[in-house]
């Protein structure tokens, strides 16, 4: 039977544990896939604490991203064959050695794409695909603030932000996810932990505010970045781990900007085609070579609580891996 991470309540990671399920039946326009690797994003482990802003059922296996080989195709799932290498999405249910998917959720991976970094792919670059084009409109010649941008979405953003145009400041709480950042196309990389923090994006934006603010931290970090922006900017709320932050009205009127939210799992339940064509557009732009994840580290399976508490912990530049099988 194959293996999942399961617990039947929310909590860290020492409530989940390795477990035989049965295989889950196979229904019309569903595949059958064996996860070669899975990504372990700060949401994850969030949703694995019950700590996210949506609860999954119990019992629940995390799990957002992954990678791997179709083993079985059901009636009507046209397009996908056995043996293919592909990515998958889905909230929940990849941190295991098999998954049951709607054939939405898996895409053929292009040639050459490693299953370890396509496992990190789907859900990160979706998610800055859809903040800056369809909400953020950003374009080029514009100034894009990155908060996090050592962390799974906000590198993902650094590089489209690049591939858009734009000037890229990457704001990083380590040197090391600074290095990352700059060497995945930002401009300039700020310390986040800054006494003078403001000061140094000023600097780094030739004194001119900035058009449009990139924001998966939240908490402390949401007002002082919305005080960087100029008339017009927009403040791209992404996502809160470090706090919900109580932002002053005034601040949007005075300066003609607009706080905007971005929920890529609701876009896609709700926008399904535009999420289609995004998600067509940035693995194209892999497969050329133009996008393409960091990773700091694999884990095997039997290792995923070290995995979880790694990437909880936020010191990583680039991302966590989960492997199984050969």
């Amino acid at each position: 039977m194959p293996r999942a991470v399961i617990a039947d309540v929310f909590g860290p990671p020492d409530v989940y544990e390795l477990r035989d399920l049965p295989a889950a039946p196979l229904s019309a326009g569903q595949v059958r896939v064996a996860i070669k690797a899975a990504g372990i994003s700060y949401v994850d482990v969030l949703t694995a604490e019950g700590r996210y802003q949506v609860k999954p059922p119990l019992p629940f296996v995390p799990g957002s991203e992954a990678a791997g080989i179709v083993t079985e195709v059901g009636e009507g799932a046209d397009g996908l064959r056995i043996g293919q290498r592909v990515s998958v999405s889905g909230w929940g249910g990849l941190f295991a050695e098999e998954a049951v998917l709607p054939q939405r959720m898996v895409r053929a991976l292009p040639d050459g794409m490693d299953l370890i970094e396509a496992a990190v792919f789907p859900v990160s670059y979706a998610t800055a695909w859809h903040a800056l084009v369809d909400r953020g409109q950003l374009r080029a010649g514009e100034t894009l603030l990155v908060l996090g941008a050592g962390g799974a979405t906000g590198y993902a953003a650094v590089q489209v932000g690049r591939h858009l145009g734009a000037r890229v400041i990457a704001s990083a709480s380590s040197e090391s996810k600074r290095a990352l950042a700059l060497a995945g196309g930002a401009d300039a990389a700020v310390d986040a932990r800054a006494e003078d923090w403001r000061d140094q994006i000023k600097t780094a934006n030739g004194g001119r505010p900035v058009d449009v603010v990139f924001d998966p931290v939240g908490g402390d970090a949401t007002d002082p970045a919305f005080r960087c922006l100029g008339w017009g900017g927009r403040h791209l709320v992404i996502g809160f781990p470090g706090g919900i932050a109580a932002l002053r009205t005034n601040l949007p009127l005075l300066k003609g900007a607009s706080l905007v939210g971005v929920d890529i799992r609701q876009f896609g339940e709700l926008e399904p085609e535009r999420a289609e064509a995004n998600r067509g557009e940035i693995f194209r732009l892999a497969a050329a070579g133009v996008l393409k994840p960091a990773i700091a580290k694999a884990y095997p399976l039997e290792q995923f609580r070290a995995a979880m508490s790694d990437a909880a912990a936020g010191q990583s530049a680039g991302r966590i891996v989960l492997t199984a099988g050969s």
